[in-house]
């Protein structure tokens, strides 16, 4: 055991915890979702303090020969080593304050252990006056939020890429199956599969390219700003520096927003990337309901797609296959729009100079760029990758429907193709069998009006 004191006390420790007392006092106060904070935020915030290390290192503020082993543990911190280490509930009071200060402590003892000597030597190696030297958890916590946002929306934006690459390989492969289109649920005109599957890569096309522009909205941070953006106990020259100190650590194009106050004070951004990821799940839930649609049955619904097997269906119904992947980023796609709600209560409700509710923000839109790039990733490889058409089943449908009335239009026009629906439904025959009986087309003609060529291009010839 060893014994920590702040201003409130002393508590003991169970060595070898890297973690001090604040950690403690905060695991004690806040055990609220029992989940600690998302890795990528922990990594973050050790690229966060080896940049004002580096910073404080090249301005001379740190004794030169505790710099490199406080630096390594950094780089530990953000190679997600020392991540286990810190067991912070992820929802806490104090706007993350806890997060930093565990974050602080976790790396103190780390340098302390590299140096060789024991946990809590803060005499030597300092959480507050080494870690957190020309800090606050004010710009260091929104700082490392931009990082791992950053870093997440480059991951999800891969995951929208490949499965709208999949539907492109779809639109391609499907290209000949020519279908029935539905508006309002009902039978429309007729329309190939695989310009279905275009329509669906260029909606996630769309996606990918709001993705790219969330980025640029990540990229301005407040760090070097400290307490309230005026950099209050903070060199100038530090709060010059320590921003291109962490572009060159982390490879991302970040910039020190030019109003400090004001970019500690708001934080409208994660509300407007939070919305893009909404319409991102917006887009996921239309699509995952037309797979379900398209593949109902098979044998007594629409039956036109057949998804991949992933597991049985029923513990009752022999034989049963349920659209299981689907039904999943269905799922995870509302969660997401949940979490769009939850992060634009908690901006909305920052007071002043700060917003207090950051670890609510910070778990919302980390956890929805995970779920989103685990559903993206899942639905392409478990489902659209292997995804098959029932091109009797479209033949079949097309031949027989009311609907490939309206491919003859050219031919017979409105009035004269309503009375032709009209006794067909009378005789309990098909359009294409009343017609042909009737003699107002051939069979040649009826194939070359609904063929794939016919139904896939824009417009009709002149």
């Amino acid at each position: 055991m060893r014994v920590e004191r702040d201003f409130l006390g002393e508590r003991s420790l169970e060595d070898p915890v890297r973690h001090g007392i604040h950690t403690l006092r905060a695991m004690e106060n806040f055990p609220l979702l029992h989940r600690p904070v998302h890795p990528e935020l922990l990594r973050a915030f050790g690229a966060v303090k080896l940049a004002a290390l580096q910073t404080n290192e090249s301005l001379g503020f740190l004794p030169p020969d505790l710099v490199p082993a406080m630096k390594r543990a950094c780089r530990e911190l953000l190679a997600g080593v020392l991540v286990g280490d810190l067991p912070v509930d992820a929802l806490q009071g104090g706007a993350g304050t806890s997060t930093n200060m565990a974050v602080n402590e976790v790396l103190a003892n780390r340098a302390l252990e590299l140096l060789g000597r024991p946990h809590g030597e803060y005499f030597l190696v300092s959480p507050s006056d080494h870690l957190n030297l020309h800090q606050s958890t004010n710009d260091t916590f929104p700082t490392a939020l931009r990082v791992a946002a950053i870093w997440g929306l480059r991951e999800l934006e891969r995951q929208v890429l490949a499965l709208q690459e999949s539907f492109q390989a779809k639109e391609r492969a499907f290209a000949h199956v020519v279908k029935v289109a539905r508006t309002e649920m009902q039978d429309a005109v007729l329309i190939t599969l695989g310009r279905e599957m275009g329509a669906y890569a260029e909606a996630l096309n769309r996606d990918r390219w709001r993705l790219a522009k969330s980025e640029e909205r990540m990229r301005v941070v407040n760090l070097g700003g400290t307490a309230v953006g005026t950099g209050l106990a903070a060199p100038r020259q530090y709060i010059f520096r320590v921003v291109d100190e962490l572009r060159q650590i982390t490879g991302l194009g970040l910039a020190r927003a030019d109003n400090l106050v004001e970019a500690t004070q708001n934080a409208d951004t994660f509300v407007e990337v939070s919305g893009l990821l909404k319409a991102l799940a917006t887009t996921l839930i239309k699509i995952c309901g037309d797979l379900r649609f398209l593949s109902s049955g098979p044998e007594a619904g629409v039956g036109e797609l057949k998804l991949p097997p992933r597991q049985a269906g029923s513990s009752i119904m022999p034989g049963k296959v349920n659209p299981v992947i689907p039904e999943a980023v269905t799922q995870a796609a509302i969660m997401a729009m949940a979490h769009d709600q939850a992060l634009s209560f908690a901006i909305s409700m920052g007071s002043l100079e700060l917003h207090p509710f950051m670890p609510l923000v910070a778990h919302c839109l980390l956890e929805s760029l995970d779920l989103l790039a685990r559903g993206c990733d899942i639905l392409r490889r478990h489902c659209i990758d292997g995804i098959e058409a029932d091109e009797v089943r479209c033949r079949t449908t097309v031949e027989n429907c009311t609907a490939s009335a309206t491919a003859l239009l050219p031919l017979l026009g409105y009035e004269p193709l309503c009375a032709l629906v009209g006794r067909a439904q009378l005789s309990a025959c098909s359009v294409k069998d009343r017609g042909i009986a009737e003699g107002l087309f051939t069979e040649e003609q009826f194939h070359e009006l609904t063929s794939p060529e016919a139904v896939g291009r824009l417009g009709s010839p002149r």
